[in-house]
């Protein structure tokens, strides 16, 4: 572990470029979806659904930082989008599952291409050493932070 010291100055500098970074990728990819049938929750549902597997209604709302009730309205109206299907679980038939459907994969993947596009017309401004050592530091910053969620 790394024992040096870093400077309050360089903390907020971090802190500050990241919520920048964090803000521009959130309006412009607010942007990008409004070129497609779906919402920014409906998108991150979406994510979260194909990044985990099948999931419940409240383990997605809990991902989501959402209610119960919440969370609801919003795979009902991912269901009448034909984004995803309810299925009763094989083993216990109360449970009901969330499976995202062909057209819910094929509209992420969509997004992702169209939010791609956007990255690279920025990144073609900067040398492949810089984008090698962006990818090289938010990589260890990316690790440690999960470290810290799981400690």
């Amino acid at each position: 572990m790394v024992t040096s010291q870093i400077s309050a100055e360089s903390v907020e500098d971090v802190e500050r470029l990241l919520r920048t970074v964090g803000q521009i990728i959130k309006k412009r990819g607010r942007e990008i979806l409004s070129d497609f049938e779906i919402t920014p929750p409906q998108f991150d549902a979406l994510l979260i659904l194909i990044q985990n597997g099948v999931l419940t209604i409240g383990e997605l709302g809990e991902k989501m930082y959402l209610a119960c009730s919440t969370a609801t309205d919003l795979v009902d109206r991912m269901e009448r989008n034909g984004l995803v299907i309810r299925e009763r679980d094989n083993l216990d038939r109360r449970v009901i599952r969330l499976r995202v459907l062909d057209r819910g994969h094929q509209m992420l993947a969509e997004v992702m291409a169209a939010r791609k596009r956007y990255l690279a017309d920025v990144l073609v401004k900067v040398s492949p050493e810089e984008n090698r050592a962006m990818i090289m530091a938010l990589t260890h910053l990316s690790e440690l932070m999960a470290q810290e969620e799981v400690s």
